[in-house]
Formats: C-alpha cells, sequence, structure tokens
C-alpha cells in the first residue's frame, strides 16, 4: 500500500495530499531510513516515526487497512511505540 494512502486510511491526516505533503517534507522514517516518496509501499510490521501535531509519533503498522473507516477500525492498524507525552507540572 501507498505509504500517503495509509497515513491517510489510517487518519493520522485528515486528506491524501496533507499526507503527501507530509511525507514530501522529508521528516518521515520508515524503520528508521529517511523517506520523502508519497508512493513508497508499506507492509506489515513496518516501523514509521514522524513529527505530527507538536509530537513524534513512533507507529509499527499491524494491518493495512482496506478503506478510510471509522476511528476505532483505523487505530487497530497501527501499535504507537512512542512514551506518552509528559505533562509539565510547575
Amino acid at each position: 500500500m501507498r505509504l500517503d494512502k495509509f497515513l491517510w486510511f489510517a487518519r493520522l491526516t485528515k486528506t491524501r495530499p496533507l499526507a503527501a505533503a507530509l511525507v514530501a517534507r522529508g521528516h518521515l522514517r520508515i524503520d528508521g531510513r529517511p523517506c520523502d516518496k508519497p508512493h513508497a509501499e508499506v507492509r506489515s510490521g513496518m516501523v514509521l516515526s514522524f513529527p505530527l501535531h507538536d509530537r513524534v509519533r513512533v507507529l509499527r503498522i499491524e494491518a493495512l487497512p482496506a478503506r478510510r473507516g471509522s476511528a476505532p477500525e483505523a487505530s487497530a492498524c497501527y501499535h504507537d511505540l512512542a512514551p506518552p507525552p509528559q505533562c509539565d507540572s510547575g
């Protein structure tokens, strides 16, 4: 499956053009290797890391979605490996 399509189907971006732009900026890594091609192929078991909404996301792809489904259906397609964000208490 194309990387931009996965990001959109998994509801990590609102639109497919936004997913393509996220990848094209060159800050996304697949299994530790930089990727700037929205058409890069992804498979189950691959690990994606990229900045999104003021934090770094590290996700292992568990399944490739067949469509852009509901949020629970989308979140079942990946496992978040990043530590939870820390709150500054002060």
